[in-house]
């Protein structure tokens, strides 16, 4: 279930605003050790995410082992990969789903607000 404009905008208030467990990964070099940034994603959809992917520049896509996916209802710790340490904070987000759609990209800077949840809805 895709998400419209006016959704990916609740999704990054409910990001900074929000404090829910979610998805997690481990990212840039910041003064930080592998494993210091993750997030958490809760998926609020009727349909089970099955990739999520990012983004700095909404070209090309990268994407998290999210194993068998982020089922309806609920939500996942995702911790960034070592590789990723030279990426920006700022980066852009979307989920795509066993339904065959995708939601739409939202930014979001993983280097803050780590524990509020990314929520799909």
């Amino acid at each position: 279930m895709p998400l419209s404009n006016a959704a990916a905008i609740r999704v990054i208030r409910a990001a900074l605003y929000a404090a829910a467990p979610v998805v997690a990964l481990s990212l840039s070099p910041r003064s930080a050790h592998a494993g210091d940034y993750y997030f958490y994603v809760e998926n609020k959809t009727n349909s089970r995410i099955v990739k999520l992917e990012v983004s700095e520049d909404k070209r090309d896509w990268g994407f998290f082992d999210i194993g068998r996916g982020i089922g309806k209802g609920r939500s996942s710790r995702l911790v960034w990969d070592e590789s990723t340490n030279s990426e920006d904070c700022e980066q852009w987000i979307r989920a795509r789903f066993a339904d065959g759609s995708a939601s739409e990209p939202a930014k979001f800077d993983f280097c803050r607000a780590m524990d509020d949840p990314i929520v799909f809805e």
